[in-house]
C-alpha cells in the first residue's frame, strides 16, 4: 500500500509538471530579417560634356571616372556611387555596319543572366527627334547586373551600360539603391544625345 500511495504522488505530480510545462510556452513567430538603413541624396542632375561622341545627365552624387581596365577601349567610363557602393558601366562603339552582331552581343550580356534571374524585362525608349533608340533591360532576381541598356542612332554610335553594386547579389536588401539608381539610369537615357 505504501508503493501503491507512492506510485499515485509521483503520477500525479508528473500530471501537474506536464500541464505546467506545456502552459509555459510561449507563442513563437520567427522575425523578418532586417537590413541596414540606407539615407538616399536628395535626386539632382548635372550634364556630362566633353569631347566624347555623346552627352547626358547624370546624378551630382555619382563620379564619372575613366575605365582604366584592358579592355577598355576609347570613350568607356564608369558611373561611380561611392556612398551606394554601386558603379554603372558605360561603353561606347563607333557603328561601322555591324549593328546587327553588336545588339546580339548586346543581347547575350543581358540574357547570361538567366541562370540565376526570376525575369528579364525589356523596356524600348524611342526618341526620334533626338535620333536615339535603345532597350533597357530589368533583371529581376539575385543576378550579378540587375539592370543593363544600350542606346544607338543605328548608324553611327553605339552605347551600352550595365549596372553592378560591389556586394553579393540580394535582391531584397538592394531593392531600394536598385530602383534609387534605375531612375537615374532612366534620366541618362532621356537626356542622352549624339554629337
Amino acid at each position: 500500500m505504501h508503493i501503491s500511495r507512492s506510485l499515485t504522488y509521483i503520477g500525479v505530480f508528473a500530471i501537474v509538471g506536464l500541464i505546467t510545462l506545456s502552459g509555459c510556452k510561449r507563442n513563437y513567430t520567427p522575425k523578418p530579417r532586417g537590413y541596414f538603413r540606407i539615407d538616399l541624396p536628395e535626386k539632382s542632375y548635372t550634364h556630362f560634356d566633353t569631347t566624347f561622341p555623346y552627352t547626358f545627365d547624370y546624378p551630382v552624387y555619382a563620379k564619372i571616372t575613366e575605365d582604366k581596365t584592358k579592355a577598355a577601349e576609347k570613350y568607356w567610363i564608369n558611373i561611380e556611387y561611392p556612398g551606394l557602393n554601386g558603379k554603372i558601366h558605360v561603353s561606347y562603339k563607333d557603328i561601322n555596319n555591324n549593328i546587327e552582331q553588336i545588339l546580339e552581343d548586346t543581347r547575350k550580356l543581358a540574357y547570361k543572366h538567366t541562370i540565376k534571374a526570376d525575369a528579364i524585362n525589356e523596356k524600348m525608349f524611342i526618341k526620334p527627334q533626338k535620333n536615339v533608340y535603345g532597350i533597357l533591360y530589368e533583371i529581376e532576381g539575385n543576378a550579378a547586373s540587375s539592370v543593363q541598356f544600350f542606346l544607338t542612332d543605328s548608324t553611327d554610335h553605339y552605347l551600352r551600360g550595365a549596372l553592378y553594386f560591389n556586394a553579393a547579389p540580394n535582391k531584397d536588401s538592394l531593392a531600394p539603391v536598385l530602383n534609387f539608381i534605375k531612375e537615374d539610369i532612366i534620366k541618362l537615357i532621356e537626356s542622352l544625345e549624339w554629337k
